[in-house]
């Protein structure tokens, strides 16, 4: 899921992230699948906390998005 999410359009990454409960589901399952494919305690940390307060991260990593291009702490 990580990757389909990197390969779309910046506007359609920050859509999917603006929108209330399609950026959660889009939070959580980017972060578990990077965590499953690459390991590492900062995205096992990232992914707890992003299945918890994931709609306030996801208009976080919105704005990231749009600035950065990427999500944060990725």
């Amino acid at each position: 899921m990580d990757k389909w999410f990197h390969k779309q359009n910046k506007l359609v990454q920050v859509l999917l992230l603006l929108i209330p409960f399609v950026n959660w589901i889009t939070e959580v399952l980017v972060r578990w699948s990077a965590f499953l494919k690459k390991g590492g305690a900062l995205r096992l940390v990232i992914s707890l906390v992003v299945t918890i307060f994931g709609v306030v991260i996801g208009w976080l990593d919105a704005i990231w998005t749009l600035i950065f291009n990427k999500l944060i702490c990725e």
